[in-house]
C-alpha cells in the first residue's frame, strides 16, 4: 500500500509525465500533488466539474456503470482522470507530454497506483 506522496511520485515516473494530483471531487480540493506544467488549482477545479458532469450524464442516461478513466487528448498533451474505485469522490489526474509518453503504459500505471493507494 502506498501513501499519497508515494503514489504521486510513482505517477511522475511515467514517461512524459509533467504533473499529477489526487483530488476530492466533492470539493475540488487537492489532497496530493507533484510536478508542474499546469495551474494545479485550476486543473483540480475544472476536472472536478468534468467528473461531476460525466456522472450526471450517466445517471440521466440510466447507465448502471462506473467510470474507469476519462482521457482528454490535446495537441501536445494527454490528460488522464481516474476516479478511485475504493474511495468514492476521489480521483487521480495526470498530465503527460504527448510526444514523450506511451498512453497505454500511462493508463496502466495510473490504474496500478489507484489500486495500491491508501488515503
Amino acid at each position: 500500500m502506498a501513501t499519497i506522496n508515494q503514489g504521486m511520485q510513482e505517477l511522475l515516473t511515467c514517461d512524459g509525465a509533467l504533473c499529477a494530483m489526487l483530488v476530492d471531487s466533492s470539493s475540488g480540493m487537492i489532497l496530493g500533488q507533484i510536478g508542474s506544467g499546469v495551474d494545479m488549482e485550476v486543473a483540480a477545479a475544472g476536472n472536478t466539474e468534468v467528473v461531476r458532469a460525466k456522472m450526471k450524464t450517466m445517471r440521466a442516461l440510466g447507465l448502471n456503470d462506473v467510470i474507469e478513466d476519462i482521457l482528454i487528448t490535446l495537441g501536445k498533451q494527454y490528460h488522464i482522470i481516474r476516479p478511485m474505485a475504493r474511495r468514492e469522490g476521489l480521483f487521480l489526474y495526470i498530465v503527460l507530454d504527448k510526444a514523450k509518453s506511451n498512453l497505454a503504459l500511462a493508463r496502466r500505471k495510473v490504474q496500478e497506483v489507484e489500486k495500491d493507494l491508501t488515503v
